[in-house]
């Protein structure tokens, strides 16, 4: 049930591949190049897992079909043992700078058996459009199709009629969270459920996880050391957006002035942002959460900070200390 990946080159055939093409009209190394032929070559694009039982957790994957006519798609999972009762719903957004990724990549589908397994919680994660084939705002609109499909069968008579969901989903304990690209996603679609009264979901929280965020100003390292970072991201930003007004779109800034203070209508109690010290997205992160604590938002905010750690090192290292120390906040903050 993947969608379109493009064309997956392992990274040590990159430069072999290059030739293929004549000219090339972009390039984000090391995760895409797009040929002006249109050819797509995507570097990071791990092969999909299929769903089923996980032998480790004993957490139980299935994929169902959301909306036929763009392709969207989601994988559930479901934790071991028998008369689960009602869960918490944790609708999950994967990263991938929106280009690469998948509900049923490694990383995403092994931490949300883990996850699922100690939470004891139904997730949900919702498998976009990706972008250069599906230039944004594809995947945004296709992440709230995919919350309006959960909450669908939040209320008689909403028509969803997905089993896992209508027996298990308890939606007054609903969390919607997601990793870098899927941070600022989850976000999103936070905050316009907030503008849509929560669509009849109890949502308790937003979990945002190394988010990738940006704006046309620099903040922290982003006008120093990390300027030519930056104004490659910014490049990169035009790429996947071609028809962004530019980097303070509400999008890529929540807090711009073209955003008109929507999010800090976020419909959610609570908010944990995580962020890591060695990535390059740290400082953005922290803006994040200094900006939605300083909007106007009635709920609570919180921030971790995984010290001496990079970009999503807790799918890279899942038994590692901190990976470790991150989960037990995660748990916690679930089971609030």
């Amino acid at each position: 049930m993947n969608g379109e990946r493009g064309e997956v080159v392992p990274m040590a055939t990159a430069a072999a591949g290059a030739g293929a093409d004549a000219e090339l009209d972009f390039e984000f190394f090391p995760i895409i190049r797009r040929y002006k032929s249109g050819r797509v070559e995507r570097f990071m694009n791990i092969d999909p897992l299929p769903a089923g039982t996980d032998p480790t957790t004993g957490v139980t994957s299935k994929d169902v079909v959301v909306d036929p006519a763009i392709g969207l798609w989601a994988r559930l999972f479901l934790p071991p043992g028998e008369g689960h009762g009602k869960l918490p719903v944790v609708v999950y957004y994967h990263g991938g700078a929106y280009v690469v990724g998948s509900a049923a990549d490694p990383f995403t589908h092994h931490y949300l058996n883990g996850l699922v397994a100690e939470a004891g919680v139904l997730a949900v994660a919702l498998e976009y459009r990706l972008a250069p084939e599906h230039p944004l705002p594809a995947a945004y609109e296709d992440s709230w199709e995919g919350l309006r499909w959960v909450a669908s069968h939040a209320t008689a008579g909403g028509g969803g009629a997905e089993p896992w969901l209508v027996e298990h989903g308890d939606f007054s304990r609903v969390f919607l969270a997601g990793a870098s690209a899927g941070g600022n996603i989850a976000h999103y679609v936070a905050a316009r459920a907030g503008e849509h009264g929560g669509l009849g979901l109890g949502i308790r929280g937003l979990l945002v996880v190394h988010p990738y965020f940006s704006g046309a100003a620099d903040i922290g390292a982003e006008g120093t050391t990390g300027k030519t970072e930056k104004a490659k991201a910014d490049e990169f930003w035009r790429f996947i957006y071609p028809g962004s007004p530019g980097l303070d779109d509400p999008l890529s800034n929540p807090f711009s002035d073209a955003a008109g203070g929507r999010a800090a209508r976020v419909a959610a109690e609570r908010v944990l942002v995580c962020v890591a010290e060695k990535d390059s997205l740290r400082d953005r992160g922290v803006w994040y959460y200094e900006k939605l604590k300083a909007s106007g938002y009635a709920g609570e905010v919180d921030l971790l900070e995984s010290m001496g750690e990079g970009h999503v090192f807790y799918c890279i290292d899942p038994r590692g200390e901190k990976a470790r120390e991150m989960q037990a906040r995660v748990l916690s903050f679930l089971r609030k």
